[in-house]
């Protein structure tokens, strides 16, 4: 059977689907798509892969799609980050078999997505994409699909977005963010460049960016003319966005546990999504929310989510007549509703600093922070300091080491040249010279292999012994340099 393209394989293989839960790393398994699902949801997409390792490792293929079997999950789209053709085909081959279409990942605007040279950070490379991208569409069985963010200028989004689309690109999701928007950065998802790339390509086209509930699904619909919304914040803190529902939590967390008892997954996904679900409940009962942090096993989570919901009933039954929610919220925290992620500005106020751009603290900077103070400690930092309370940030406290002569890093307390390991085994080395702080013993065996030459001399053969002495040292000494 020739396969479905452009039209036909939204309309038939992915059944015309309106409503797409995103792919998100740690996020998208396979119990959070069926809640979803469950929830109006019409397709799904797994979370990120990572196509090297999803070629290489047996362990990482079984447990991100060669899991048990789940009808109820179709269609489904396969995402692979990737930045080279032949490997990116090799492990959409061992994909196509449980999946409907493979995607690449032409979005992630992570650092990690930076160092790994993937995801957005490909978004110039128009050679290598299309050859990618031309590669897959004739080797595999299934359509390939990308998703996009898009450039600050609509032009040229536009002819990236055809670009794709003439290399064999069957489906294209545009976020209508460029990759420099993203956490407090993140602002409006821009629906302009989204109708632009629509209008000018034939494939059809889901938009992802400013979707929080069922009305800006269909208004974003309406004004960009795509086939379909995907969404991934949204969904996270309601699964039942695509029905238009604003359900209690505790009812989703709990449906969600159940299938989570069917379909394992990692205790660090569960987390994170009640987090995200109870989000701002956990505002209100602080020591719940430090409780779900630590707990360490499946049952432990449930036991939470149940105190939860009994400190939300109990807060319903004692509610006054007339009552409105508070901290502006446009339900109360025990419904499902969206968060509103804080700009720069109301960011910097959150943590009592000015509005300018003085203010504001990056991801890194609060890295760095080096205070002994618990709340300008980054999350990472935190934590070491609830497993071990005593732990001590504050670098006058720290020890000092003292550097290496070369390069700078820590040298060794008993190198005789005063340097790091590796800077010293080159002097050594050069120099025919010993360091027992570092264990380098270049000058006694070089001497030790001129005593086992000259006690050689009287049973070497004549050709052999006609080398001299500074020849077999010197040969010596390069294979002692290897060994060690």
């Amino acid at each position: 059977m020739p396969k479905l393209r452009g039209e036909a394989f939204w309309r038939e293989t992915l059944r015309s689907a309106h409503y797409v839960v995103a792919p998100m790393v740690d996020q998208s398994e396979l119990a959070w798509r069926l809640l979803s699902r469950r929830h109006g949801a019409q397709l799904c997409y797994t979370p990120m892969l990572h196509a090297q390792v999803f070629l290489r490792d047996a362990n990482y293929r079984r447990e991100n799609l060669y899991g048990e079997a789940c009808p109820e999950d179709r269609p489904l789209i396969v995402q692979f980050c990737a930045n080279d053709p032949e490997v990116f085909v090799q492990a959409a081959l061992l994909a196509q078999d449980y999946c409907d279409a493979i995607d690449l990942n032409l979005g992630c605007p992570q650092m990690i997505a930076k160092r790994g040279h993937y995801g957005a950070f490909l978004q110039e490379e128009w050679d290598l994409l299309q050859r990618m991208i031309l590669l897959a569409n004739e080797k595999l069985s299934v359509p390939i699909t990308c998703k996009i963010r898009v450039f600050p200028d609509i032009d040229k989004t536009v002819k990236y977005a055809q670009m794709l689309e003439k290399a064999g690109c069957q489906l294209l999701t545009v976020h209508g963010r460029t990759k420099e928007q993203k956490g407090p950065l993140a602002g409006v998802a821009s629906w302009e460049h989204i109708q632009a790339v629509r209008k000018a390509v034939n494939i059809p086209v889901f938009a992802n960016g400013n979707i929080q509930c069922l009305s800006d699904v269909e208004e974003c619909i309406r004004k960009t003319g795509v086939h379909g919304v995907m969404s991934a914040e949204g969904n996270l803190h309601n699964p039942a966005l695509f029905e238009g529902r604003n359900p209690l939590v505790w009812e989703m967390a709990e449906e969600y546990l159940e299938i989570v008892r069917k379909y394992p997954c990692p205790l660090s996904y569960v987390r994170a999504h009640l987090f995200k679900l109870w989000h701002h409940t956990l505002q209100v009962y602080q020591q719940l929310r430090e409780e779900l942090a630590k707990v360490k096993t499946l049952e432990g989570i449930v036991d939470v989510n149940r105190e939860l919901k009994l400190r939300c009933q109990e807060e319903i039954a004692n509610q006054k007549e007339g009552e409105k929610p508070k901290e502006g919220l446009p339900f109360f925290h025990w419904i499902c509703q969206p968060y509103i992620r804080p700009g720069p500005k109301e960011r910097c106020r959150e943590n009592g600093d000015s509005g300018t751009e003085k203010g504001v603290r990056g991801k890194r900077a609060l890295e760095e922070e080096e205070d002994g103070n618990s709340e300008l400690l980054s999350k990472n930092k935190q934590k070491k300091k609830l497993r071990n309370p005593n732990k001590c940030f504050d670098p006058s406290l720290k020890p000092k080491y003292a550097k290496c002569d070369q390069c700078g890093n820590p040298k060794g307390n008993k190198c005789v040249f005063n340097m790091c390991r590796g800077c010293c085994k080159k002097r050594a080395f050069k120099e025919v010279a010993d360091c027992p702080g570092h264990g380098l013993l270049f000058k006694t065996k070089y001497e030790k292999s001129l005593s086992w030459q000259h006690s050689q001399r009287g049973i070497q053969t004549p050709e052999i012994s006609q080398r001299g002495d500074a020849e077999v040292g010197e040969m010596a000494v390069l294979k002692e340099a290897g060994d060690s």
